[in-house]
């Protein structure tokens, strides 16, 4: 009797189903996706209509620095999370390490509407591992109401005792903070010459001894927005949204020039859900979603589409989207070989410990 009633249910759930009286499922129902991603980089709001889109639950987990990521995802982390968010630099480096999967492309047709710059790069060639997601500067963060009118747009106000203007902070990032310091010598950023290489790790143990310390992700705009920090070596759109915070904090990228960088969207090699991973990409690449989430966070947009959307006032602000005079003067962190990255681990771990 028991196996009849439970015929006749099936039967019916089926000509309901077909009938449009019954929500159809789908494989991404009742799943979750682990979301590993940096700080305030995401609209909350993007999240949900998500999750209501795919009758699905997003779990965040925040990290501060690549490097943390990175080691997150070797210690276990790897089979733990569906989603990364990488820059650029460090993606060579996961995939030597086998901690990232390739996309399946099928489930992701808005990659057609990232921009022609922001596909086929260095670090991914054939971009079968990452999707681009934001891009931005790496500049400094400052107090207008604690700095002279006429200081000098330069990284001497973290590099130059003579230009210190109150407590400042570092940034916790190895290959923007080295290759800032290289930037201010007057070497190439991306420089693994080893003599250079000395010079640019004395600079920051010295730098790092007169400051308030190193801070990564949304650290040092906090700072700022507290007061603690009158100077901060801070993520373009961090900036920005602290600015909305207290309008007393500016932002510039330095007259030597600075770091230009693009993070990216990944599926660790391991990811329990790497189906309902691929649609969220395809979902973050969407051009409504692309707007919303660069409106949101003040970062630019890789995604072409996208574009139209975007707050007028932002596509004019040169802080968020470099004109071309400031685009000369932007560097991306190269590939780097196993026996340079070697190099500058061992001088960021000398600088972290000094």
């Amino acid at each position: 009797m028991k196996k009849w009633i439970a015929s006749v249910t099936m039967l019916l759930c089926c000509l309901l189903t077909l009938a449009g009286f019954w929500p159809k499922t789908t494989s991404a129902q009742g799943q979750t996706l682990n979301l590993y991603i940096w700080s305030e980089y995401i609209d909350p709001d993007i999240l949900t209509a998500f999750e209501e889109e795919t009758n699905s639950r997003v779990v965040v987990s925040l990290y501060e620095s690549n490097e943390d990521m990175v080691a997150k995802l070797q210690g276990g982390g790897v089979s733990q999370y569906d989603i990364v968010v990488p820059t650029d630099y460090i993606v060579p480096n996961m995939l030597e390490l086998g901690l990232l999967q390739p996309l399946n492309k099928d489930l992701i047709p808005n990659f057609s509407n990232l921009g022609e710059k922001f596909v086929g790069l260095p670090f991914d060639p054939e971009d079968t591992y990452t999707a681009a997601y934001q891009w931005g500067t790496t500049g400094i963060g400052y107090r207008r109401d604690r700095l002279p009118e006429d200081f000098e747009r330069s990284w001497g106000l973290i590099f130059d005792p003579d230009q210190q203007y109150g407590p400042f902070m570092m940034i916790d990032e190895m290959r923007s903070m080295i290759g800032t310091a290289a930037i201010y010598l007057g070497f190439d950023m991306n420089t693994t010459v080893r003599s250079e290489l000395q010079q640019v790790q004395q600079l920051l143990i010295d730098t790092k001894r007169r400051s308030a310390g190193l801070i990564g992700g949304v650290g040092g705009k906090n700072q700022l927005v507290s007061g603690t920090a009158n100077v901060a070596m801070v993520y373009s759109g961090d900036a920005l949204q602290a600015a909305e915070e207290n309008p007393e904090i500016g932002y510039f990228v330095p007259k030597e020039g600075a770091n230009i960088w693009l993070d990216t969207l990944a599926i660790p090699a391991k990811a329990p859900n790497p189906e309902l991973a691929n649609r969220f990409i395809n979902f973050i690449l969407d051009a409504e979603v692309g707007a919303q989430l660069s409106n949101y966070n003040r970062f630019a947009t890789p995604n072409a589409a996208a574009l139209p959307m975007i707050e007028p006032e932002d596509l004019e602000n040169p802080a968020i989207y470099p004109d071309e005079e400031l685009l000369a003067k932007l560097t991306y962190s190269s590939v780097l070989s196993g026996e340079e990255m070697r190099l500058i681990d061992a001088l960021w771990t000398t600088v972290k410990s000094s």
